[in-house]
């Protein structure tokens, strides 16, 4: 009897762990920055990373549509083994949404197709240390900065951010949020979003590989890392469930944030 209320139970905890891995939530995060541009009012990006394996749920899309200025990729697209059809159908899927951008992250540099054609050919912005200048009807600027991945030794942050406008609202993505190590105070950063952790994936309490996902202060600068959408090794999460963003920057002076599940 007893093995059998063991099995049961360690069944359980693997239903509940694949749950957890294919969940299809977006959270919400308001940011608020006095620096912040106003006659951009708000500004939304919806962020997604790590989908590895993942197929972006239909919901998620119809979810958002309609609420996001731009979609922003955080790496790892994809993966080796991916078929190349899938991954179209994530990049029209997010095309829904918005204008894409793209960043790489590690796995994103292993399929046996060629990636970088690929996103060209749908129409995706890939930021490979480098920056898109966006403006609001009366002139104002927002810099959506990224670096390619930090593992792979191939981030060039300096280079990014040549050609940067002095006055610009500097938004950072990068698929490792390691990147926080070189920021300085003249690069002027406001906000960085990375993935790349899983949020640790599997969890124990507080014990992780790594941190779970959110949003912390590092010397100055909001660093929001996702737990991400898919997973790697083994498709199951513990602790650190699967998620999407939608993140709003706007300009009110008053500091808040308020995170909806």
């Amino acid at each position: 009897m007893l093995i059998w209320i063991i099995f049961f139970a360690f069944f359980c905890i693997l239903a509940y762990m694949w749950w957890e891995a294919h969940r299809n939530r977006v959270v919400h995060i308001e940011l608020t920055f006095p620096q912040f541009p106003s006659s951009f009012r708000a500004f939304s990006i919806f962020f997604i990373s790590d989908l590895h394996r993942r197929v972006l749920a239909k919901r998620i899309v119809e979810e958002i549509k309609g609420k996001a200025d731009i979609v922003l990729v955080g790496g790892d697209l994809t993966e080796k083994g991916v078929p190349v059809a899938r991954v179209k159908e994530n990049i029209r899927r997010l095309k829904m949404i918005g204008p894409v951008y793209f960043i790489w992250g590690n796995n994103d540099y292993e399929t046996e197709y060629d990636l970088h054609s690929l996103l060209v050919e749908e129409g995706v912005h890939i930021l490979e240390n480098s920056a898109v200048m966006l403006q609001s009807p009366n002139g104002e600027k927002l810099a959506l900065i990224g670096v390619e991945d930090m593992s792979k030794r191939r981030a060039r942050l300096d280079q990014a951010l040549q050609g940067v406008d002095e006055d610009a609202f500097r938004i950072l993505a990068s698929h490792n949020p390691k990147i926080v190590g070189r920021l300085r105070p003249e690069h002027r950063i406001s906000l960085v979003i990375s993935g790349h952790t899983h949020g640790g994936q599997i969890r124990f309490f507080s014990f992780g590989l790594y941190e779970k996902g959110g949003l912390k202060n590092v010397n100055g600068t909001a660093v929001y890392v996702s737990n991400g959408y898919g997973t790697t090794a083994v498709p199951l999460r513990f602790g650190a469930p699967a998620e999407t963003n939608l993140i709003t920057i706007c300009s009110r002076k008053e500091d808040k944030e308020k995170m909806l599940v």
